[in-house]
C-alpha cells in the first residue's frame, strides 16, 4: 500500500467529485471511504517500486474515481430517503453563457469515439463519465439491465487500447446530456444542474441549433422543478402544480434561446421537445392550455424520432385536445408492454367516465412504476377512485 501515493491522489479525486456535480464535503466524505476501501481490498505490494515489477492497480486514478463516485451516489440516494425531501432547495443554474469551464465536456466527446456506434458511446459515456449505473441507463433505453450490460462491455472491448484522440460528434454529446439530465431530473441524484452547466458550454462553443433546442428544453423543464414535489414528498401532476412556483426567469430564458433556434429553420427533435414545454409554460392555468398546437409539434417530433415514448406522450395531448375516446384510439395503436403505457390508458379511462377500468389500471400501473413517488401517486389515484366507487 502506497500511501504517500493516495494521499497525491486525494485532492485530484475530489475535484473530478466536484465537476461531476458533487458538493465539497460530500464529495470529501466520498473519496475518505474510497481510500478506507482501497486500503482494505489493495495488496501489500502495490507500490510501483514493487520487486515484483508489476502494478497490481493498473489505474489508481481511476479506481478511486469509480469507488468514490459510487460512495457518493450511495450516501445521496440515503441522504434522499432519510430526509424524505422535507426540505428541497432549488440550485439553479446561473444565466447566460458559463465562465468556468472545465474538462468534464471534453471528456464527454472522447467517449463518443468514432469507432463505436452512437447507442455505445452514449452508453459508455453515461457509465463511464456521466456516472449513471447500469440499470439507470437501461431505463432510459427502455431495455433490460443485462442487456445494456452487455452492450457497455462491447463498448469498453472496442475501445479498449484505442488512443482517445479523435472526438465524437456533436448528436452523441447532446444525447448523453439529455439522458443525464433526465436522471437528474426525475432520479435520485440531482445530475440536472450539472447536465445544464455542460450544456452552457457547449453552446458557447458551437453555433448548433440543436444544442440551443436541449438548453431551452432544459431550462424550461427545470423552470417547473420547484412544483413537482408537495411538502410532503408526494408526486404533483402538471396540472396541480402551483404555476406561481415556477420559475419565470428561466422560462424567459428558454423561451429566448429556442425562438433564436428555430429561426434557423432547422428542426431537431430538441427543438420540438422545447416548443412543447414553452407551450406548457405559457399557460397561465392548466386549462389555458393550447394542447391543439400540443399535438402538432408532437407529429412533428414523431415524424424526426419515430419515438415511442413520443407516441406515447402524444396519445396524452390528443386525449386532451380532440377528448379521452381520442386519446385512447391512439394509444391503442402502441405497444401496451411500453413504460408508462398503463398510466397513461388509467388516465385517459377516467377522463372518458370509467372510473372502475381507472382504478384497475392505476394499481396495476403503479406495481411497475419506475420510481418510488411514481408509485406512491398512481397508488393514490387508485385509492381515489376506489373510495368513490365505495361512496
Amino acid at each position: 500500500m502506497d500511501e504517500a501515493l493516495l494521499r497525491t491522489l486525494t485532492p485530484t479525486v475530489i475535484g473530478i467529485l466536484v465537476r461531476r456535480g458533487a458538493d465539497f464535503a460530500a464529495a470529501e466524505n466520498a473519496v475518505q471511504d474510497a481510500l478506507i476501501e482501497a486500503v482494505r481490498v489493495w495488496p501489500d505490494d502495490s507500490s510501483p517500486s514493487s520487486s515484483s515489477g508489476e502494478w497490481p492497480i493498473r489505474d489508481p486514478k481511476g479506481w478511486l474515481v469509480t469507488v468514490a463516485w459510487r460512495k457518493f451516489l450511495d450516501a445521496a440516494r440515503a441522504g434522499t430517503s432519510r430526509r424524505h425531501r422535507e426540505v428541497r432547495v432549488e440550485v439553479e443554474p446561473a444565466p447566460g453563457p458559463v465562465e468556468g469551464v472545465d474538462d468534464t465536456l471534453q471528456l464527454y466527446f472522447l467517449c463518443a469515439h468514432p469507432s463505436l456506434t452512437p447507442a455505445s458511446a452514449v452508453a459508455l459515456t453515461l457509465r463511464a463519465v456521466g456516472g449513471l449505473t447500469t440499470r439507470q441507463i437501461a431505463r432510459a433505453y427502455l431495455v433490460p439491465e443485462a442487456t445494456m450490460a452487455q452492450r457497455i462491455s462491447r463498448a469498453k472491448r472496442t475501445v479498449s487500447g484505442v488512443r482517445f484522440n479523435q472526438p465524437g460528434d456533436v448528436a452523441t454529446v447532446l444525447r448523453v446530456l439529455y439522458l443525464v439530465f433526465n436522471e437528474g431530473y426525475s432520479g435520485d441524484v440531482d445530475l440536472a444542474g450539472e447536465a445544464i452547466r455542460l450544456t452552457r458550454q457547449l453552446a458557447v462553443k458551437t453555433n448548433h441549433e440543436e444544442v440551443a433546442g436541449l438548453l431551452a428544453l432544459m431550462l424550461l423543464h427545470h423552470a417547473r422543478r420547484p412544483a413537482r414535489t408537495g411538502p410532503d414528498g408526494r408526486l404533483v401532476p402538471l396540472a396541480e402544480q402551483d404555476r406561481g412556483l415556477w420559475n419565470t426567469r428561466l422560462i424567459a430564458e428558454g423561451v429566448d434561446v429556442l425562438q433564436a433556434a428555430l429561426t434557423r429553420d432547422r428542426l431537431g427533435e430538441f427543438q420540438a421537445q422545447a416548443a412543447i414545454a414553452a407551450l406548457h409554460a405559457d399557460a397561465r392555468t392548466a386549462e389555458e392550455t393550447d394542447w391543439v398546437q400540443i399535438v402538432e409539434w408532437y407529429d412533428e417530433l414523431v415524424r424526426l424520432t419515430d419515438s415511442p415514448v413520443a407516441r406515447l406522450n402524444r396519445a396524452v395531448a390528443v386525449g386532451e385536445a380532440d377528448g379521452p375516446r381520442a386519446g385512447l384510439a391512439a394509444l391503442a395503436e402502441l405497444d401496451p408492454t411500453l413504460p408508462r403505457h398503463t398510466a397513461v390508458a388509467a388516465y385517459l379511462h377516467e377522463h372518458d367516465g370509467d372510473p372502475v377500468t381507472a382504478a384497475r389500471l392505476y394499481a396495476e400501473a403503479a406495481r411497475s412504476a419506475p420510481s418510488l413517488p411514481e408509485r406512491d401517486h398512481l397508488t393514490r389515484q387508485a385509492a381515489r377512485l376506489n373510495a368513490q366507487l365505495r361512496s
